[in-house]
């Protein structure tokens, strides 16, 4: 019982601080989106290095770096997970943190959907119906915003994506985002001595505590992946599920309240059309964990 409330408040921890990126990332303008994701990346690094030589989990790094389709899989994660938050920066900077929110609750639907096409999952009746109730909702979306939310869509897709690829892979949190950053940290890098050698660098020349700031986005990324790995090691994936809608409520709530981004009726159709799809999902879900939980010990089927 102590594990699964420890792993209950890991996960409430990382959902939450996902929530309020969108008040962080809005102190590190003057930086532009580019700017400031690659400077996520380089501190990111620096940071979960230091944490693996505190761990000394260093072995675990050697280890999948032997593996060249483990190092193949984390490339392309590392290049999905950094559109995404280019994305993510440019929606919150731009005032876009409703469309962004979107994004993360339509998120589960579209891991679903790429489990058909990807690992040929067979959807229960319940899932196909929440995913044709989201597309009810992205054509209503489509509709109010006079085209199709594109900032919602690149952020789920990308992390639909994103969580496809870390499934083909056995490496361990910090690990795997040591490994992420690293594949990327030199075009990171070039962008900041680029932005520097042309004078456009914010970092430097918009004060001590701004710099601090965007050395503190590398913690604000490691911090919450953190909290989620513990989390997912100690508690059912079903409660992971329900925990996940946190961040997109706070993402919305913030832009809404603390933005004063615009809600039309509607635009508040389609998330509700959202939120219906996402009932219907959930509801499955539970059902669906409920039922395996109940099945003898002799219908669950070997892992090979």
């Amino acid at each position: 019982m102590d594990e699964r409330r420890a792993g209950v408040g890991a996960g409430l921890g990382a959902y939450a601080l996902w929530g309020l990126f969108p008040l962080y990332f809005p102190l590190l303008e003057p930086a532009g989106g580019l700017e400031i994701v690659a400077h996520r990346v380089a501190w990111s690094l620096v940071f979960v290095g230091l944490l693996l030589t505190v761990r000394r989990n260093w072995d675990q790094v050697r280890a999948a770096v032997r593996h060249p389709r483990s190092m193949l899989v984390l490339a392309a994660a590392a290049a999905l997970i950094s559109v995404n938050w280019l994305v993510y920066v440019y929606a919150v900077n731009s005032g876009h943190v409703v469309e962004a929110s979107l994004g993360y609750f339509i998120n589960p639907l579209v891991s679903v959907v790429l489990g058909v096409f990807v690992f040929r999952e067979r959807l229960r009746r319940l899932q196909w119906v929440a995913v044709g109730i989201a597309v009810v909702a992205v054509v209503v979306l489509t509709v109010d915003y006079g085209q199709p939310p594109w900032i919602a869509l690149t952020l789920a897709v990308t992390f639909g994506l994103y969580g496809l690829l870390k499934k083909l892979v056995r490496v361990s949190a910090a690990p795997g985002l040591f490994l992420e950053t690293a594949v990327v940290v030199v075009p990171a890098l070039v962008v900041i001595g680029v932005l520097a050698g042309k004078g456009d660098a914010a970092f430097g020349h918009a004060g001590v505590g701004h710099a601090l700031l965007l050395v503190g986005s590398g913690i604000a990324t490691a911090i919450p992946l953190l909290l989620f790995a513990a989390a997912a090691s100690r508690v059912p994936l079903s409660t992971i599920g329900l925990m996940q809608y946190l961040t997109p409520l706070m993402q919305l709530g913030i832009g809404v309240f603390v933005y004063s981004e615009p809600m039309p009726p509607a635009r508040l159709v389609g998330f509700a059309i959202v939120w219906l799809a996402l009932a219907v999902f959930t509801v499955d879900s539970l059902r669906a964990a409920r039922t395996a939980r109940r099945a003898p010990a002799d219908q669950v089927p070997a892992v090979v």
